[in-house]
């Protein structure tokens, strides 16, 4: 995996003008489609968990609907995903994991989306099911199976090891690195 940290401190230096000039070079339009955003990460060919994943990574970051991500959708999920603050970055997570967005996580949702950051990062470190029993185990304390964004947040608070899971898991780092250095070589 390897020390972000670094390249972090790089990205937080960069200043407005230079991240919309990055913006401009890879989407001259001043928007960003969901195929325009796979081709820029270079995901194309993923299993279908994959792709849904991406997709719904793009729609929580379409704040407006509109199918496209402008520069200012994209300045605030790039400020989110770096400054955010813990309760912003467990909401965004909730939206996220919210698939069918019903207002909860139920465990399939859950594991679907984890299969899928595993397919893409091709870090198979844990199983996704052992991380859903536990996060749901430790969590969902009425037993429902489902989980409230209330419930999330708590829970993923009290419990360090689930946040350190949670930060481990949706940690884009790698992404914004791709971003800020340029559209991945073709292979």
């Amino acid at each position: 995996m390897g020390n972000h940290g670094s390249n972090l401190d790089e990205i937080l230096a960069e200043d407005m003008h230079h991240w919309y000039n990055k913006f401009m070079k890879e989407s001259p339009s001043g928007l960003i489609t969901l195929f325009e955003l796979k081709a820029i990460l270079g995901l194309q060919g993923m299993s279908e968990d994959a792709n849904s994943y991406v997709d719904q990574v793009f729609f929580t970051f379409d704040m407006d609907g509109d199918g496209y991500i402008d520069f200012v959708e994209y300045i605030a999920a790039v400020s989110l995903l770096l400054k955010g603050e813990i309760n912003q970055k467990l909401k965004w997570y909730f939206k996220l994991f919210d698939q069918d967005g019903n207002g909860k996580i139920d465990k399939d949702e859950l594991e679907t989306i984890f299969t899928a950051i595993q397919d893409i990062t091709r870090v198979h470190d844990t199983q996704p099911e052992d991380i859903v029993s536990l996060i749901f185990e430790k969590i969902d304390v009425n037993g429902e199976g489902e989980l409230t964004l209330e419930e999330f947040i708590t829970g993923a608070k009290e419990h360090p090891d689930i946040m350190e899971m949670l930060k481990k898991m949706m940690d884009l780092t790698p992404v914004l690195v791709i971003i800020v250095n340029g559209r991945r070589k073709s292979v």
